[in-house]
């Protein structure tokens, strides 16, 4: 019991931290010092990620009449639009699934670490507030899905190559720093954040369990399936806020939270552990 408790617990955190653009990863090292799930290396280190499909399961839902390209009432329909969309989700992907498949046990070991994390988490923060500084009296250019081209896209899934690249930065933190520097309005860069992150958890999430393998003991399967409901449940809510709060509000604050969150990683790791 005490097991599911911790993983109610993490799917909470990564419920919310996978979408404010504040780092799931940043947040999932310093709880993990203080809540430890009884688990082996190799079951934690697929739990991370794989948690993650509860979070994805949340956006599937909540847009599915702007991502389902099929209609079903008096006669079939086909949404061209909506195919084309998911077309120049899949080019934004690209850019991080060439490297992730290529080099994922190879940056893990150089990057995932506090130390790299508290980094990337600060100067993502100074990126979210240098960016809407600059912003500020700017104009949007594009305003909606159907306006991001192909090459906006792969722009995009540049930025996100950074996240794949360096843990902390936040995969959400990365493609809408990338998407606002390229003049997409707030509300476009986190549908298509959210949009993108399908495939891309998706993926992730298959490539760490087959390489676990499905023999879970009774124990594994429920901590699993816990922390994604748990996950599931609190991200359905925190999508809700975020659309709602950036139609009035900027994303300083979460860059000023990423800075003392980083800096409180630094002094940590630095000075207690």
């Amino acid at each position: 019991m005490t097991e599911i408790l911790k993983a109610i617990l993490f799917g909470i955190v990564e419920g919310v931290t996978e979408w404010l653009p504040i780092s799931s990863t940043g947040h999932m090292i310093l709880l993990n010092e203080f809540v430890t799930l009884d688990v082996s290396p190799e079951f934690w280190e697929m739990f991370l990620v794989v948690i993650q499909l509860g979070a994805i399961l949340a956006v599937v839902i909540l847009f599915w009449n702007k991502i389902f390209p099929f209609r079903f009432r008096e006669k079939p329909v086909i949404r061209k639009d909506i195919f084309t969309l998911w077309f120049k989700i899949l080019v934004a992907c690209i850019p991080a699934a060439v490297i992730g498949l290529a080099f994922d046990d190879v940056l893990d070991a150089l990057f995932y670490n506090p130390w790299c994390v508290a980094i990337a988490l600060i100067v993502f923060g100074i990126a979210f507030i240098v960016i809407e500084n600059r912003n500020k009296k700017a104009s949007p250019k594009i305003t909606q899905l159907k306006d991001i081209t192909y090459q906006t896209a792969l722009l995009i899934g540049a930025f996100q190559l950074i996240a794949a690249v360096f843990p902390g930065t936040s995969r959400s933190g990365a493609t809408i720093v990338g998407a606002l520097l390229i003049g997409v309005s707030r509300t476009v860069a986190a549908e298509f954040t959210f949009f993108l992150a399908i495939p891309v958890m998706f993926g992730a999430s298959l490539l760490k369990l087959l390489k676990f393998g499905f023999d879970f003991t009774g124990a594994e399967a429920a901590i699993l399936l816990t922390g994604m409901l748990s996950a599931f449940v609190v991200s359905v809510i925190v999508i809700r806020f975020l659309m709602g709060y950036i139609k009035k509000h900027d994303f300083k604050v979460f860059g000023w939270y990423r800075i003392v969150l980083g800096a409180a990683v630094l002094l940590y790791f630095t000075f207690v552990v």
